[in-house]
């Protein structure tokens, strides 16, 4: 056989070797309490060795597409992605009001918050993929405010990044081993400046290792979601500038947590 068509053969091998890997995406049930959740996995299944996990938390609208594609673009780049559910199963609604009732139901009980953030924790380390030796978690919106209560609550986790979150602040004596990254829009009417002043002086207080990112230039709440204009507040607003900025920070940060 000619060397060219050896070639051209390996060649076909290797393509329909790399479309055959791809990310797979399955759905999770677990229960806490009596309630039942149903959060996605997702992996890829070229990857055969364990690696990081990454829990991913949603914005106040439920699990939706934004927090699965999220999830999915971390599987891509060779982590397990685990999409929690923090409402109950099917809980995801575009109406703002709604939306506000579920996480006032959930925030109120900080204990339970944190429950059933850590609820989804236990499901991505119970992924065979999975090194539980090397797990974060990442949220957005009322999901970032989930990655400090984590924190705050000693979660056994090596680092939390917030997008546009609430950034609740840390009690006082609260000691904080998780490394923490929140990314903030400097316009974002939902988060004032009073409570990211209040957020970043209890953070130098807790002896953290902690950073925190502000993008300015109108830069709103709901920055890393194409779909946030479609919502009819005025606050919500994409921006794919400060997206592709924090998601870089994001990979950087996990780059240095699982050296």
């Amino acid at each position: 056989m000619k060397k060219t068509a050896m070639l051209a053969i390996a060649g076909l091998s290797l393509l329909a070797s790399n479309v055959m890997a791809a990310v797979k995406s399955e759905a999770v049930s677990y229960e806490l309490d009596g309630t039942k959740f149903v959060g996605q996995m997702y992996y890829d299944d070229a990857v055969t060795e364990k690696r990081p996990g990454v829990l991913v938390v949603h914005e106040w609208w439920g699990l939706n597409d934004h927090a699965k594609t999220q999830a999915q673009k971390l599987a891509e780049l060779g982590y397990v992605a685990f999409a929690a559910d923090m409402y109950g199963e099917g809980k995801s609604t575009d109406k703002p009001e709604q939306a506000k009732e579920w996480m006032t139901e959930v925030t109120s009980d900080v204990d339970a918050w944190r429950a059933t953030a850590n609820a989804g924790l236990e499901q991505l380390k119970k992924s065979d993929k999975v090194d539980v030796e090397k797990l974060a978690a990442i949220g957005y919106c009322f999901g970032g405010g989930t990655m400090m209560q984590m924190a705050y609550g000693g979660t056994d986790i090596d680092g939390v990044v917030s997008f546009h979150g609430s950034l609740p602040s840390a009690p006082d004596g609260t000691e904080i081993k998780t490394k923490i990254l929140a990314f903030h829009g400097n316009a974002d009417a939902m988060v004032p400046q009073a409570t990211v002043n209040k957020f970043t002086e209890q953070m130098e207080k807790t002896g953290a290792d902690w950073q925190f990112v502000a993008y300015g230039s109108g830069v709103r709440h709901g920055f890393t979601n194409p779909n946030a204009g479609k919502y009819g507040i005025e606050n919500l607003k994409y921006d794919e500038k400060a997206d592709q900025r924090s998601w870089a920070g994001m990979k950087a940060f996990f780059d240095e947590i699982f050296k």
